[in-house]
């Protein structure tokens, strides 16, 4: 499967701005999982999204969590944050222009320091059932829970409950529904995404 960045023209990225971001500015810290981050697209982009809508004073309180089984590939990539042009073709040019420069190797650039410092790659396995940590703002899994049983789909949700912080935030792949019986621990906020809040 093939992960390339996006930022505008993301609908739950968007959606983000609107929902999470008053929550979480009440916050001295923000603390951010991103469970299944795949070589590492997503959370950057994820930060640039809070970057470019907090800026740099609030967005020095930004950690985010990215995780992902496959800890070599997070390894191999990931924290270095480079990338081949190709795959940051979605991203407006102002931004691109902003976040990224040439890393020296003909069509590369690399995401810049201040979105590195604030993402955090580890390895992980969600069937552990055990959180990175507790008292998150935000979580957003996308592109796994499709992979699990659905009995293996509740446990994980359940997890991401308990590791939540008041009022904390969930985001799922827009195709991927909640359990049935997950629905009472959670309130959805808008019908043009997966995009729920701890009850």
């Amino acid at each position: 499967m093939t992960f390339t960045f996006s930022f505008r023209g993301n609908e739950t990225l968007e959606l983000l701005t609107q929902y999470a971001l008053p929550d979480l500015k009440r916050h001295p810290f923000i603390r951010i999982w991103d469970a299944g981050c795949a070589t590492g697209p997503e959370p950057y982009s994820i930060a640039m999204m809070l970057r470019e809508n907090m800026g740099q004073s609030l967005f020095r309180n930004v950690l985010i969590y990215a995780t992902d089984i496959e800890g070599g590939t997070l390894s191999a990539y990931a924290p270095r944050g480079v990338y081949p042009e190709v795959e940051l073709g979605r991203i407006p040019r102002d931004l691109f222009a902003k976040y990224f420069t040439p890393n020296g190797k003909p069509g590369y650039f690399q995401v810049n320091e201040e979105l590195r410092r604030a993402v955090h790659f580890q390895k992980h396995d969600l069937l552990s059932l055990q959180p990175v940590r507790e008292e998150l703002g935000l979580i957003v899994c996308k592109n796994v829970l499709p992979q699990l049983v659905p009995a293996q789909r509740v446990q994980v949700i359940r997890m991401f409950h308990r590791a939540l912080a008041k009022d904390g935030l969930l985001i799922l792949e827009q195709t991927e529904k909640l359990p049935g019986e997950m629905q009472p621990l959670f309130r959805r906020l808008t019908n043009a995404a997966q995009l729920f809040r701890k009850i």
